[in-house]
C-alpha cells in the first residue's frame, strides 16, 4: 500500500511539473537550436569572427553585398552552414522516427533502426563499397541512393515476413527486424573481414560522419523527411490511442492494422533516408523521446514538436564535438552521441521507476 501511494504521488508529482513546463518548454527548446546552430556555424579551425560569419550569410540570404574575404565565404557557405544544418535535419528525423516507432510498439527501447532500417542500409552500402560500384555519376553520389534501397527493402521484408492473416503482432514484426538485423550484421562483418582493402571506407561511412557534407545532401534527405514527419505528425493524437490494447483502439474505432502500417512506413521512410546519407548515428532515436516525455508526459500531440528541436540541437552539439576533440581529423559522430546517450539513457531508467506512455 505504502509503495502504490509513493507511486501515485510520484506521478502526480511529474504531472504537475509536466503541466508547468509545456508553456514555456518549445520556446526554451526553439531557443536552445538556435543557439547550437549559430555555435556550430561559428566553430571551427578557421578563425572566422561572428561579424564576417552574418555578413556572409547575409549575402547569401537576403542578397546583401558586404565586403568579405572569399576565403571565409566559401568556408562558411559551402562547408560548415550545410553541414550544420543536415546535422539538424538528420537528428531532427532520426528523433521523431524515434518517437513514432516508441508510440507504435509501446516499447520505450524501440528506436528507429528496430526494423532493419540501420543494417538494411549498411548493407547494400558496404556491397557498393566492396565491388568499387561506380558510385559518381555526373557529380552525384549514388551510395545515398544504393543504401536507402537496402534499408526500405529490409523494412518491407520484416513486415511481410511478420504480416499474416490480416494481422501483423508487434513482437513478430520486432522479432523479424531483430532477425534481418543480425543477419545484414553478420554480412558486413564478413566483409569487412575479407576485404581489408575496403574495411576502412566501409567503417568510415557505417559509424557516421557529416565530415564533406554539402548542400546536396540535404537534398537527399528532405524529401523523404519532410512528407514523413507530415504524416507522423497529423498522427499525434492516433499515438495517443495506440498506447490502449490493440482491442480497445479497435473498440474506438481504429484501424489498428492500417495505422500502424502508415506510420511505420512513413517513420522507416525518413529515418532510411537519414541513414542513407550520414551513416549509422545512434541513440538520438532513442534519448530524445525519452528526455522530452520526461519534460512534458506521453502527449504526442505536445511530446513530437520539442522532439525534433531536441533531437536537431543534440546532433548538431554531437557534431561539434566531434570535429573539435580531435586535431587534425575528426571522429565519428556516433562515438559521441553513444558517449553521451547511452549513459544519459542509464541514467533515466534508473531515476524512472515507471516509462510514461
Amino acid at each position: 500500500m505504502a509503495e502504490a501511494i509513493r507511486a501515485t504521488a510520484a506521478g502526480g508529482t511529474h504531472r504537475s511539473i509536466a503541466m508547468r513546463l509545456r508553456p514555456a518548454t518549445a520556446a526554451i527548446a526553439l531557443a536552445a537550436l538556435v543557439c547550437c546552430m549559430v555555435a556550430g556555424t561559428l566553430i571551427g579551425p578557421a578563425g572566422i569572427g561572428p561579424g564576417d560569419t552574418a555578413r556572409v550569410v547575409l549575402n547569401h540570404v537576403a542578397g546583401a553585398s558586404f565586403d568579405v574575404p572569399r576565403q571565409a565565404d566559401a568556408i562558411i557557405w559551402e562547408i560548415r552552414l550545410p553541414r550544420v544544418l543536415l546535422a539538424g535535419v538528420v537528428g531532427a528525423t532520426l528523433a521523431f522516427s524515434g518517437a513514432a516507432y516508441q508510440g507504435v510498439f509501446r516499447n520505450p527501447l524501440a528506436d528507429p533502426y528496430l526494423l532493419g532500417v540501420a543494417a538494411g542500409a549498411g548493407l547494400a552500402g558496404a556491397i557498393a563499397i566492396v565491388l568499387d560500384a561506380p558510385l559518381r555519376q555526373g557529380g552525384f553520389s549514388l551510395l545515398p541512393l544504393v543504401s536507402f534501397g537496402g534499408a526500405m527493402t529490409a523494412v518491407l521484408l520484416a513486415y511481410n515476413i511478420a504480416h499474416a492473416g490480416g494481422q501483423t503482432p508487434n513482437t513478430t514484426l520486432i522479432l523479424a527486424g531483430v532477425t534481418l538485423s543480425s543477419i545484414s550484421v553478420a554480412a558486413i562483418s564478413y566483409i569487412l573481414i575479407v576485404d581489408h582493402q575496403s574495411s576502412n571506407a566501409v567503417l568510415s561511412w557505417l559509424l557516421g560522419s557529416f565530415n564533406g557534407s554539402g548542400w546536396r545532401d540535404l537534398s537527399y534527405v528532405l524529401p523523404y523527411a519532410v512528407p514523413a514527419g507530415i504524416v507522423v505528425f497529423l498522427h499525434g493524437r492516433v499515438l495517443n490511442v495506440l498506447q490502449l490494447e490493440e482491442s480497445e483502439a479497435s473498440y474506438v474505432g481504429l484501424d489498428v492494422q492500417r495505422t500502424k502500417a502508415i506510420i511505420l512506413l512513413a517513420a522507416s521512410l525518413a529515418a532510411a533516408a537519414a541513414v542513407s546519407v550520414v551513416g549509422i548515428i545512434g541513440f538520438v532515436g532513442l534519448v530524445s523521446p525519452h528526455f522530452v516525455r520526461l519534460l512534458l508526459g506521453p502527449d504526442y500531440r505536445r511530446l513530437l514538436p520539442v522532439v525534433v528541436l531536441v533531437g536537431a540541437s543534440f546532433l548538431i552539439l554531437a557534431d561539434i564535438g566531434a570535429r573539435s576533440l580531435v586535431s587534425p581529423g575528426e571522429l565519428p559522430v556516433s562515438i559521441l552521441t553513444s558517449f553521451v546517450g547511452a549513459p544519459f539513457f542509464l541514467f533515466l531508467l534508473r531515476r524512472q521507476r515507471r516509462v510514461y506512455f
